[in-house]
């Protein structure tokens, strides 16, 4: 990785969880409904509850890293949300709730390298492992993971009738 795609994490400000958490919200209930998982109705509104009761606390919840991705000279390139206690249990393996690159940063390998950075907080952090869950319609984000050593641990699939 070069200089220009080096990426290092910060914890998010309060004015940077606030309008994450509308984004995220917005196309978590997108990406649920696509899914057939949610009604369309109430699903924005369902996507704010559940995060609000994983971060009680905001960027500062205890046992989660709320990150915010930055290149070499500071500005800002993604962010990303690992729970360090997984949401089944699994002992030192920590959940990747969400990840992305800044739109206008894409293409440029910012991608591997925010990843690589939250896998060094998430170790510095105590986990040994860290899991998450990908939809099948995200190409890009399934090929980043496989080729950054991800295994798939479990797989579900669906036929339209």
């Amino acid at each position: 990785m070069d200089r220009e795609t080096r990426v290092t994490v910060r914890r998010m400000t309060p004015s940077e969880f606030d309008e994450w958490q509308a984004e995220l919200a917005a196309q978590y209930a997108v990406e649920q409904v696509a899914a057939g998982r949610w009604p369309r109705e109430g699903a924005e509104q369902r996507a704010r509850d559940e995060n609000a009761q994983l971060l009680p606390g905001g960027p500062e919840t205890d046992r989660m890293l709320v990150l915010r991705g930055v290149d070499a000279a500071g500005e800002p390139v993604g962010r990303a949300w690992v729970g360090l206690d997984h949401p089944r249990g699994m002992a030192d393996v920590a959940f990747l709730y969400d990840i992305e690159v800044i739109e206008s940063m894409r293409g440029r390998g910012f991608g591997r390298a925010l990843l690589e950075a939250v896998e060094d907080a998430t170790r510095r952090a105590g986990a040994s492992a860290l899991e998450l869950n990908v939809f099948g319609h995200n190409r890009t984000a399934i090929a980043l993971y496989g080729a950054s050593g991800y295994d798939v641990v479990t797989q579900q699939m669906r036929k339209a009738l």
